[in-house]
């Protein structure tokens, strides 16, 4: 079920990864499951299924709240803030 919000409705155009891998845990040798992107940045990073949730704490350290998943043939924005999904 798709439920969308003012933070989703206010993305004009979608930021793609630009590599397939969580930032941060290249950084510090770690290992991930899904990849998230932030339509605020840009930063590319892994998801809560995946063992340092780095997405979920870019999102309490910047407060940027609507990320798209990175997975290919995935097509869906999440907002942190209202908990609402929306497909692209």
């Amino acid at each position: 079920m798709e439920e969308t919000c003012a933070h989703i409705e206010a993305i004009e155009s979608i930021t793609q990864p630009k590599d397939y891998v969580c930032e941060e845990c290249i950084k510090h040798h770690g290992t991930w499951l899904h990849l998230r992107t932030c339509q605020t940045c840009g930063v590319t990073l892994c998801c809560d299924s995946s063992p340092n949730t780095h997405m979920t704490k870019h999102f309490h350290a910047t407060g940027h709240p609507v990320v798209i998943s990175a997975e290919p043939g995935e097509r869906w924005l999440w907002c942190y803030v209202d908990e609402a999904v929306k497909g692209y």
